[in-house]
């Protein structure tokens, strides 16, 4: 049988391991709108979600959920994207 801290331990990280995947979904939403903004070309819902989409990349990259290449090749091709519409 576990031991108390291993039980404690295993508790925190239930917790870390919801935030974590609500974080990562929340952001990969924001990058979905962002596509399809683009693929309808409404390039002032785009630049919104764009800008909510860049937002969330860094603050999960920040947390540590992802990591901060990541966030940024991700911010780079979205800002691609954008750039290519606009």
């Amino acid at each position: 049988m576990a031991n108390k801290s291993a039980e404690k331990r295993e508790r925190q990280e239930a917790k870390r391991r919801l935030r974590n995947r609500m974080a990562k979904s929340t952001m990969r939403t924001a990058i979905k709108k962002f596509d399809s903004a683009v693929a309808a070309g409404d390039k002032e819902a785009a630049g919104k979600a764009f800008a909510e989409s860049s937002k969330l990349l860094d603050s999960v990259a920040g947390k540590g959920i992802i990591h901060r290449n990541t966030a940024a090749r991700k911010k780079s091709r979205l800002a691609h994207a954008y750039n290519k519409m606009v």
